[in-house]
């Protein structure tokens, strides 16, 4: 966002140095007119049809010939004046500034000149009316050629000055259009580049979180049919098989009463031991079918992350596992204290037969800050931190499918009851995982604070 937000300030930047750089440029090409550049071969044509109707006095039997000559020179010395201060002007103009460089010195000798020439034809113009030793035609074109020659030449000299200042103007007015060329590329450029950042911002901002909403809500409902299917079908198959299993326990237990032998006999223990082992699947499936509602009550944290460890220390210590508590923070939850414990001592489990032998398992208490029911809350982690060889991406992806186990004898709902216990909870379950460094998997539940606790004590 603050790329597009400063990008679009410098767009703006670059569109109005553009547009200004372009009215400076219509602004100085408007000023210089096309006689601007050509004041030379214009003062040259004057001078020379000033010197011709000055050979031609003598000769002329025009009597405003004399008066045609005066206004006529006073026109160009006017002319010269007027053209003097419009290059003063021009010069003024950036784009002309260092182009009419020469040209004030060789109009400054140019209007030195005329007034030279002013004076021999006004000597000339007595000499004719006087009548006086007048010089004859010859005489008369070698007096004008001569005061008129230095002149022509400045004016020759200025000619070429300002056919080199015309061309050093197109250059200039190239060089400014080149320039103004780039600037227009790099504001394309510009734009492209934010229509681009701001399509990216739109899709990660907009489309992409519907998109992963989509998705997720998919998953969900997808999960949930999963889930209420086979529920529907535990259940049943629970509530059929629990009777005969009963009868077939009972029946069992008479039979060892009647026949002591049985006790010993190995057969009969395998069937005591099946019976059990489906009596056990039987109980997990009614658990998934139709969990318990939770029974809650304000429970500190570490008291449950204790009697878990406590309650499987001793087992796994013959294993070469280790179990200790990590208690970082004191936090009380409103939860059901057994089904709570329940979930950790799953989760225990868990992280012991990822281990096998000979490892170490910690359960954390800490307090977080976490997004639950979209807005942040406090809440209390605890988190079962094994060493364990972790859990590969391909049982990743299936890990809270009911069902599903990579256990031996296993029901794969253990994972899938925490999930539903931790739900009601107003919690969720996460985990973290590294192959051959271990897993971490976090019960996060709203954490009761200090005033709400003592408001609730004062209430009962």
């Amino acid at each position: 966002m603050v790329v597009v937000v400063c990008g679009s300030l410098v767009l703006a930047w670059l569109t109005r140095s553009a547009l200004e750089q372009f009215d400076h440029l219509q602004k100085e090409h408007a000023a210089v007119s096309g006689e601007t550049f050509y004041l030379g071969v214009t003062l040259r044509g004057s001078i020379r049809s000033l010197s011709e109707k000055l050979v031609r006095l003598g000769h002329d039997s025009n009597p405003t010939a004399r008066e045609e000559f005066l206004r006529e020179s006073a026109e160009v010395g006017g002319w010269l004046t007027t053209n003097r201060l419009q290059l003063v002007e021009l010069a003024k103009l950036p784009l002309l500034k260092r182009v009419l460089i020469d040209d004030f010195d060789i109009l400054d000798r140019i209007q030195l000149g005329y007034e030279v020439y002013l004076t021999q034809a006004a000597a000339l113009l007595n000499t004719v009316t006087n009548q006086t030793g007048s010089p004859s035609f010859e005489e008369r074109f070698a007096l004008v050629h001569e005061a008129s020659s230095k002149l022509i030449l400045l004016c020759d000299e200025m000619v070429k000055a300002q056919r080199e200042d015309f061309r050093d103007f197109l250059a200039e007015t190239q060089v400014n259009l080149v320039n103004h060329q780039r600037l227009l590329k790099v504001t394309l450029t510009l734009v492209v580049a934010l229509a681009g950042a701001l399509a990216v911002l739109v899709y990660r901002g907009m489309i992409a979180p519907l998109q992963l909403g989509l998705t997720q809500s998919r998953g969900i409902i997808e999960r949930q049919e999963k889930l209420a299917s086979l529920g529907v079908l535990a259940s049943g198959v629970a509530h059929e098989i629990r009777n005969p299993l009963t009868a077939i326990k009972f029946r069992l237990f008479s039979l060892k009463q009647a026949f002591p032998a049985l006790v010993q006999n190995e057969d009969a223990s395998i069937v005591s031991n099946e019976i059990n082992r489906l009596e056990r699947i039987v109980r997990d499936f009614l658990k998934f079918a139709r969990p318990s509602e939770p029974e809650l009550e304000d429970v500190p944290a570490e008291r449950m992350v204790r009697e878990a460890c406590d309650l499987l220390k001793g087992p796994l210590e013959r294993l070469g596992i280790f179990v200790k508590p990590e208690i970082l923070a004191s936090s009380r939850v409103q939860a059901d204290a057994q089904q709570i414990k329940q979930v950790l001592i799953n989760l225990i489990q868990n992280s012991a037969e990822a281990i096998g032998r000979d490892g170490s398992i910690t359960v954390q208490l800490r307090e977080e800050v976490v997004e639950l029911e979209d807005r942040p809350q406090p809440v209390a982690v605890l988190a079962v931190v094994d060493n364990g060889k972790g859990i590969s991406p391909e049982v990743e992806a299936r890990l809270f499918d009911p069902f599903f186990t990579t256990k031996e004898g296993g029901t794969g709902l253990g994972l899938a009851v925490a999930e539903g216990i931790v739900e009601k909870h107003g919690g969720m379950l996460r985990y973290e995982t590294e192959m051959n460094r271990g897993t971490s998997f976090e019960l996060v539940l709203p954490r009761v604070e200090p005033n709400a606790t003592k408001v609730t004590a004062d209430r009962r």
